[in-house]
């Protein structure tokens, strides 16, 4: 598995990210990653159409719920014209628990914790941390599971560039 040192940085420290640097072009890799103790969700269960990923660190913390908040708000004017999803180590529970209380409403979440397959294949998932997160980052995939956008904030801390990642859903919905 290949490993890109000081991809990003975590609160002004240096991160090695496990996986590729994806970027557009890149057929989008396959993971499997969990929605509860028997429920599991691959890319290849995702539906054939636009896309968004938006991966973050923990929801519970501001800034990834901010992202989380900023997102499903954006995406509410997509309809069904896309799928979105928020990708996180949180375990499945405190996904749900986070969604209801937050009040979302588009998207689906996925839990890399059971094999940090969707970290490793995206090139998200921090190694060095006593505790494993994934890097804050956004993927935009069209109907032919080709990624046509890819941001990995560089500093994980902070948020995304929301209006170039929705310009790009926009271009393919």
């Amino acid at each position: 598995m290949s490993k890109r040192e000081a991809a990003v940085t975590f609160k002004g420290n240096p991160m090695t990210l496990v996986g590729p640097a994806l970027k557009p072009g890149d057929k989008a890799p396959d993971f499997t990653t969990v929605t509860g103790p028997t429920t599991a969700v691959s890319f290849s269960d995702t539906p054939k159409k636009a896309r968004l990923f938006s991966v973050v660190p923990s929801l519970d913390t501001g800034v990834c719920s901010t992202q989380t908040k900023k997102f499903d708000e954006a995406l509410l004017a997509f309809g069904d014209k896309v799928a979105s999803y928020t990708v996180s180590l949180d375990l499945p529970f405190a996904q749900k628990r986070f969604c209801t209380e937050a009040g979302t409403k588009v998207f689906q979440t996925l839990s890399d914790v059971h094999n940090h397959s969707f970290g490793k294949n995206w090139g998200v998932l921090m190694e060095g941390l006593l505790l494993p997160l994934l890097a804050r980052s956004v993927f935009v995939v069209d109907k032919d599971d080709k990624i046509t956008y890819v941001e990995y904030v560089s500093e994980v801390t902070n948020e995304p560039n929301y209006d170039k990642a929705l310009e790009a859903l926009k271009a393919i919905a």
